[in-house]
């Protein structure tokens, strides 16, 4: 049985593909077009899912989508009502979703198939559903607690679940216009970062601030009867576009979120690329406190009512790893299961999953559990020859023993790696198949990664991969984090080993590396480790301000336009410093 899975017309727009109730491919059609976030109708990734099943779109049973504009309706309404002035963008709004929802003949002219040919059931799911889905079906438990916090999502922002075998049972939502998401892309619109995704940046600047702000920061989000609310005098009031719009082109932008209220009290708005001030990094500060004390709240919450050990959690608030990685202190859980691609592009596979499992009855099983994140393209030593010839970059073929002592070499020198591997990755993170990778305990590493490739903020750390029996003598806990989705502090007497990747607050967002996972990464790490006593290596993604790179031939692009030293590309090696 093949479900193919959908998040379309919606930031990180992508498609997977499940066979028999495992998911087989996925990928986020940004890595194919190049359009990051891209939002539009997912063709590229469709297409990229049935050549990697084998299959044409004929042979599908299946199609869900996870979006439902009918669901929760009477609350839209009932807000729209409530606020006439809105009324008319509520008509527009639902008028623009209806014109998306004709799945068939949007797939008929992506493959250029006659519509009438396209036998498959339709689905559609509620957007917090699917987002429990992706995370909880995917997970090794037959019960869990269900999390998913963003933004917005079918006018809701928050949903708790109990999961039991194959059935999620949404126990409450948040609707909108309350949304811990939204709070959090306010006060990173107000200190300059204003574009769609960068809340993950700012997250990175919190620990330069002071608590200054945290009173006045509380009162525009409160705790409420178990839940929370928004100080509407705070924001601009809800729009047209719930805070997000998507262009004809698949941009993603986002609307002014805060209001007069903000400038009277905390002065002039930053400019984007302005001078970073105290008062910036003070408002980060109390911005990440204020959400954990909001999540851990509901967490616990939650914890009473399904009271296991196991969180199954989603949504794009769920790549806060920070909170993520304090949840174990704050909250009686004990195990955490977060999608690798948490954020929207997860709802493909959310969508598809529960599709088979809830809407089909269909038993769950250990061969569906995703064990790994390496869920997309993936390239032959042979085109990867060809595209390094047509380059015409010079390079010799190894094997795998020594293609690993020669990448490690250059890395215990202070070189900078690009590694091309396998699979490409599922989710925002380079997880070691489309990695920048280099020595994690050289003091300028950090400054040298960003002046010559990634040019990013300097605020902004980076991260280690470390092997999964070394995480407890390095870091303070040791709850595995695969995905880099975890945040936790480095033991003191290994900050200066790991200083180009410990944090100003002595942290590290870690991804744990198990050799069962990903055998020759993890093989890499352990090389490096023989060669320096640090079973750990800097990992950054394989880019240079763009989507993370997905074919040879833009994985050699960038390593020729940027001034990395070496590339590592299947089984060829190149370094620039070698005679041509």
């Amino acid at each position: 049985m093949l479900i193919l899975g959908l998040n379309m017309f919606h930031a990180d727009s992508s498609a997977a593909i499940v066979a028999d109730g495992k998911t087989i491919f996925a990928v986020a059609e940004e890595r194919l077009n190049r359009h990051k976030h891209y939002g539009g109708f997912p063709a590229l990734a469709v297409k990229a899912c049935l050549d990697a099943a084998g299959a044409k779109i004929t042979d599908v049973q299946h199609v869900a989508v996870g979006q439902d504009s009918d669901a929760n309706l009477a609350r839209k309404v009932q807000y729209a009502l409530a606020n006439p002035a809105k009324v008319l963008n509520f008509i527009k709004m639902r008028q623009r979703k209806e014109s998306m929802r004709d799945v068939r003949s949007l797939l008929s002219q992506a493959l250029d198939v006659d519509a009438s040919t396209l036998k498959f059931e339709e689905h559609h799911l509620e957007h917090h559903i699917a987002h429990i889905a992706s995370s909880y079906y995917c997970s090794p438990w037959e019960k869990a607690a269900g999390f998913s916090y963003d933004g917005s999502g079918d006018f809701v922002s928050t949903m708790t679940a109990r999961c039991e075998g194959a059935e999620i049972q949404v126990l409450d939502r948040v609707f909108l216009p309350h949304s811990l998401g939204s709070f959090y892309t306010m006060i990173c619109d107000f200190i300059g970062y204003r574009k769609y995704g960068d809340e993950g940046k700012v997250m990175g600047l919190a620990p330069y601030g002071k608590d200054t702000y945290i009173d006045e920061i509380r009162k525009i989000v409160t705790l409420k009867n178990g839940s929370f609310q928004l100080n509407m005098s705070y924001f601009k009031p809800l729009g047209s576009s719930q805070g997000m719009q998507v262009l004809p082109d698949g941009t993603v932008r986002l609307a002014r979120h805060f209001s007069e209220k903000m400038e009277k009290l905390f002065g002039a708005p930053r400019e984007p690329h302005a001078e970073i001030t105290q008062r910036d990094m003070d408002l980060a500060y109390a911005m990440q406190s204020c959400f954990e004390e909001v999540f851990f709240h509901l967490a616990n919450g939650l914890h009473q009512r399904v009271p296991h050990e196991n969180l199954a959690m989603a949504g794009g608030c769920a790549l806060n790893s920070v909170a993520n990685g304090k949840l174990f202190d704050r909250t009686p859980f004990r195990r955490t299961w977060i999608q690798p691609a948490a954020g929207d592009e997860g709802l493909a596979i959310g969508a598809a999953l529960h599709t088979y499992h809830s809407a089909l009855k269909q038993p769950r099983t250990n061969e569906a559990q995703m064990n790994h994140a390496y869920l997309g393209p993936e390239f032959s030593d042979a085109q990867i020859e060809s595209a390094l010839e047509s380059a015409g970059v010079k390079y010799r073929r190894l094997e795998r023993a020594p293609l690993l002592d020669a990448v490690t070499d250059q890395m215990v020198q202070g070189n900078v790696v690009g590694w091309f591997q396998g699979r490409m990755e599922w989710g925002p993170r380079a997880l070691g198949n489309r990695s920048i990778v280099t020595h994690p305990g050289l003091p300028d590493m950090k400054d040298v990664l960003n002046a010559r490739i990634k040019h990013r903020e300097w605020f902004r750390p980076f991260a280690p991969s470390i092997l999964a029996e070394a995480q407890h003598e390095y870091f303070e806990h040791d709850h595995p984090s695969p995905y880099m989705l975890h945040v936790y502090k480095i033991r003191p007497e290994k900050r200066q080993s790991l200083c180009a990747v410990n944090h100003v607050d002595n942290t590290g967002r870690l991804q744990t590396v198990a050799r069962e996972e990903n055998p020759l990464y993890y093989d890499l790490i352990q090389t490096f480790g023989r060669k320096t006593g640090i079973p750990v290596i800097l990992n950054t993604s394989f880019n240079e301000n763009e989507p993370i790179v997905c074919t040879p031939q833009e994985a050699i692009d960038c390593f020729q336009r940027t001034r990395m030293d070496v590339l590592a590309i299947g089984s060829f090696f190149a370094c620039k410093s070698e005679p041509a």
